[in-house]
């Protein structure tokens, strides 16, 4: 199929070998942001991914317990391959592994077209079509995580590492013991994906670690990066790191929050206008307004789990309705009081379990959509946002954010129709086991008394 010029491969080996590397780890990520991959030697690197690496399709249907769904040309057709190219662009070693260096791939289909259900592919179809605006969209991640340590003796197996109360924005050793966040902030920053900030939330163990903005597709490799690099640093030292939505009854659940601008090809910023209305430009205006005619099903991508919709509700910290607001956190969308180049809108939608590549696909394609249909915003929320007679309700469990991904077909045709319906068939089969399993809350709510 022959994606790549083999003097590039070959030229890429002997630099990797002159800089000390002697193995690739081709990766790249599933529908829930996993990652999946391979490690391949240096010496015959051109070579071995020369016509690609090939891995079964059906990684796209494999659950996180390794149930494998019958997803369409997956199973049922016999199995077959997609074919991993590295993106060369990606290359970088990893700090905390000596002789290891991490590249991205996209993935193919064996007639040599792009893999429809890969997310980093989904993204990339969203980016063209600003484009075609004569826009770059502009990107900035803030993922919030758990640190928990080894407890036998619990029902999970684990407990919240540096337990304390009232630790929100500290830092050093109150919040933080052992200085986990600290070394770990300093090998993402050697691992080069442009870590800028790191605090302790507002939860014991739990922390948050800031990206810098950059085009989109960068800033979701950098996010995709950075999970993979917090679990894998979290494990060298005996610890989990876990982005699930909310892990824990007693504490407050982990966000994905996303900041997006736009700018021309010029560089010149898109959403800032110091004529405009608050300060924002027509476009910054219609981009606000396409998030919120869309979030329902945005919800699906950003909030992908049946433990997700646990972290929603009144007084959290996270949005409960489909309003926006000026510089106010209980709103879905904040626009943050900086104008001029800073000039943005947060969709504080999402939370840490979902995959970055979809999740900023799914607001591009609604801001998106705003733009190029010239949609105008509700009025703003004023004051506290958890008022149910100010604005909607979002979906309140992945069923329902499922079925509004599945009507939204104008998401869905920017997002193609094959992804979603790959994406939807997976999280209808993960509802499915879910119905059919026994909880703890279940037990302790009945079994004593009936």
């Amino acid at each position: 199929m022959g994606h790549f010029d083999e003097g590039a491969l070959y030229a890429a080996a002997d630099q990797l070998t002159a800089d000390g590397i002697d193995v690739v780890r081709l990766g790249y990520c599933d529908l829930i942001g996993a990652e999946r991959g391979r490690d391949l030697l240096v010496e015959p690197f051109g070579r071995t991914v020369g016509d690609g690496v090939a891995f079964c399709r059906s990684v796209y249907g494999t659950s996180p317990l390794g149930d494998v769904v019958d997803i369409e040309g997956g199973l049922s057709a016999g199995l077959p391959d997609i074919i991993a190219f590295p993106d060369l662009a990606t290359m970088r070693p990893v700090p905390w592994e000596p002789g290891v260096a991490h590249v991205i791939a996209d993935l193919y289909n064996p007639d040599g077209s792009p893999s429809e259900e890969s997310p980093r592919a989904v993204l990339k179809r969203v980016v063209e079509l600003f484009g075609e605006l004569g826009m770059r969209p502009i990107v900035g991640p803030e993922l919030e995580f758990y640190v928990l340590e080894p407890e036998p003796s619990s029902a999970t197996g684990w407990r919240r590492y540096g337990e304390g109360t009232g630790n929100v924005y500290v830092s050093g050793l109150k919040g933080d013991p052992e200085n986990t966040l600290l070394a770990s902030l300093r090998s993402l920053a050697a691992y080069g994906i442009d870590v800028v900030a790191a605090n302790h939330e507002f939860s014991s163990g739990q922390f948050e670690i800031n990206l810098w903005h950059s085009a989109a597709l960068d800033a979701a490799d950098r996010a995709f990066r950075l999970k993979i690099g917090v679990q894998e640093l979290a494990r060298r030292g005996g610890r989990m790191a876990t982005f699930m939505a909310k892990p824990f009854n007693d504490e407050g659940g982990s966000g994905l929050h996303i900041h997006l601008s736009t700018a021309d090809d010029d560089g010149k910023p898109l959403f800032d206008d110091p004529n405009g209305e608050d300060g924002l430009s027509s476009i910054a205006r219609s981009a606000i307004a396409g998030v919120l005619a869309h979030a329902p099903a945005l919800a699906a991508l950003n909030n992908p789990t049946i433990n997700s919709y646990k972290r929603f509700g009144p007084d959290t910290l996270a949005p409960w309705l489909i309003d926006w607001g000026l510089d106010n956190r209980s709103a879905m969308v904040r626009i943050p009081p900086e104008r001029g180049r800073a000039s943005r809108l947060e969709l504080r939608l999402g939370d840490a379990s979902a995959n970055p590549y979809l999740a900023i696909a799914s607001l591009l394609a609604a801001a998106y959509l705003g733009i190029r249909d010239g949609l105008l915003p509700p009025a703003k929320l004023e004051g506290y946002g958890y008022d149910t007679t100010k604005a909607d309700l979002l979906p309140d469990g992945l069923g329902a954010a499922l079925d509004a991904l599945e009507k939204d077909t104008a998401i869905a045709e920017i997002l193609g129709p094959a992804f979603v319906s790959t994406f939807v068939a997976y999280k209808r089969d993960e509802l499915q086991r879910f119905s059919r399993y026994v909880t703890d809350w279940e037990f302790r709510e009945y079994a004593y008394h009936l």
